[in-house]
């Protein structure tokens, strides 16, 4: 079976990094505005829905066929009906992807309770289907999955590892938290450790990767091959490079808070921002902003003023008085605690 290996262009030696999927984030727009702060050496598709109806959605393909970050991208589905598992694999095969990723991890209620994403890890039996039929189908290029450790416990944790191994899948990114327990609470970066023992691919850590330092301690704690990284790299979309900072052994570039602000102007400027009314593109760019915030002052005045605003002109004065006010400052390394 084929197994997932590194850009040639990079150390083979060297861990490797991934931009988590996020569903209405990481779409190709917001994959091109990372690439322009540093790409990580994977992009994962937003989930394409798979039903007995369904069709490639075109805005998500787009992140595949009109990619031109020089990254591979993985393309995710979602979704129970094993047949129509199949066909949708086939139909994503025929681009040019670095592989197939199913979605074992959503952890949002409307989801899991439709039995899938998060939902299948309650099912182990269907997991060990869905994954026998889908290793027949994708056969020639990589066939990944991303799961959490459990539902609400980690019962079906270690049987599922064993299946992730029967169908030789090629790489494993594991959230060290249980479907319920959403984005909250620890994360158990034991047993991502212990998936590194047990399963025969390679594993990417994910779960609250917030700083290089933090990316550091959590491969050092786990042994992954890596790290994927979700809504921290909304915060900071330097992340990536400073991890490979981290990993040369280099000091972190501070990133100059006038930075920072040609990146929210860079997110204001969305593709749909012509057709959306200016209400509706403040509460998508605040969606942004509140992980920006966590990074910029230690006491929270930028997050709480921010989440106020109500119109485009109040949003940026805010954001001039506490980005530009001090070309000193910068993003801090690591989100502000308590803020």
């Amino acid at each position: 079976m084929p197994q997932v290996s590194l850009p040639q262009s990079l150390q083979k030696d060297q861990p490797f990094t991934a931009l988590a999927p996020m569903q209405d984030v990481t779409n190709l727009w917001f994959m091109k505005v990372i690439a322009h702060y540093g790409s990580p050496d994977y992009f994962f598709t937003e989930y394409f829905r798979v039903n007995d109806t369904s069709r490639l959605n075109r805005g998500i393909l787009a992140a595949i066929t009109e990619n031109d970050t020089g990254r591979p991208v993985f393309a995710q589905m979602i979704g129970e009906s094993i047949p129509d598992l199949v066909r949708t694999a086939k139909e994503l095969c025929r681009y040019d992807i670095a592989g197939v990723d199913l979605n074992m991890g959503c952890p949002a209620p409307r989801i899991y309770r439709k039995n899938v994403g998060g939902g299948l890890l309650l099912s182990p039996g269907k997991v060990d289907q869905i994954l026998g039929e889908l290793r027949q189908a994708v056969n020639d290029r990589p066939l990944t999955v991303k799961m959490r450790v459990g539902f609400e416990n980690t019962d079906t944790f270690y049987e599922i590892l064993d299946i992730v191994n029967r169908h030789n899948i090629d790489l494993l990114s594991l959230h060290g938290r249980t479907v319920k327990d959403m984005y909250h609470g620890v994360v158990k970066y034991d047993l991502i450790a212990e998936a590194v023992q047990r399963v025969d691919c390679p594993v990417l850590a994910n779960g609250n990767i917030h700083s290089a330092t933090t990316a550091l301690e959590v491969l050092e704690r786990t042994g992954a091959a890596g790290v994927m990284v979700g809504r921290w790299a909304i915060g900071n979309p330097w992340l990536f490079n400073q991890i490979r900072q981290a990993l040369r052994g280099e000091p972190i570039t501070p990133v100059p808070l006038v930075e920072v602000r040609n990146y929210i102007d860079r997110l204001w400027q969305t593709p749909t921002a012509a057709t959306m009314p200016e209400r509706s593109r403040i509460g998508y760019l605040k969606m942004f902003l509140n992980y920006i915030a966590l990074s910029v002052d230690a006491e929270g005045q930028f997050l709480r003023l921010m989440r106020r605003t109500q119109t485009e002109v109040e949003m940026f004065n805010l954001c001039d008085r506490f980005l530009l006010s001090d070309l000193t400052q910068t993003l801090a390394l690591a989100p502000y605690s308590g803020v």
